[in-house]
């Protein structure tokens, strides 16, 4: 009965350890290029005010991953309109692909399409203080040392 329990201990061990493995590393800088859907406006968008008609625009944004603890990634956000070095927070799920988060006043849907190649989806609510609305996806490369 023992020996059954210490088999089992290290097979339970091995596993955790395996589904450690294939944890992606998301650390370094990501820059993208898309389109979003705005109302109104705020550092990244400026020029449109609280009540006016949805605007589709351009948008360039660099994301710098500072720091990784296994499925939990941190760092920091700017556009080429503002270098707000805004906060964020990431989730990795478990399928090693599939990333949520959030920053101050948004949140992230990210897919890894390969290890430097990303889709980031990014929404925010009419909640944040410049009651903006905004909503875009778009990919995001790893820039290369």
């Amino acid at each position: 009965m023992r020996y059954l329990i210490l088999v089992l201990a290290i097979v339970s061990a091995a596993m955790a350890a395996r589904a450690q493995d294939g944890i992606p590393d998301l650390k370094g800088t990501w820059v993208g290029k898309g389109k979003v859907i705005i109302f109104g406006g705020h550092a990244h968008h400026p020029g449109t005010g609280p009540d006016s008609a949805p605007t589709v625009r351009d948008i360039e944004m660099t994301l710098l991953v500072e720091g990784q603890d296994g499925r939990l990634a941190w760092g920091r956000s700017s556009s080429a309109k503002a270098d707000t070095k805004e906060p964020f927070a990431w989730a990795i799920s478990s399928d090693n692909k599939s990333i949520i988060g959030s920053d101050t006043d948004g949140s992230f849907r990210i897919t890894l399409l390969a290890p430097d190649r990303m889709e980031k989806c990014y929404t925010h609510n009419g909640l944040s203080p410049s009651k903006s609305i905004v909503a875009g996806c778009y990919p995001m490369e790893r820039v290369k040392k």
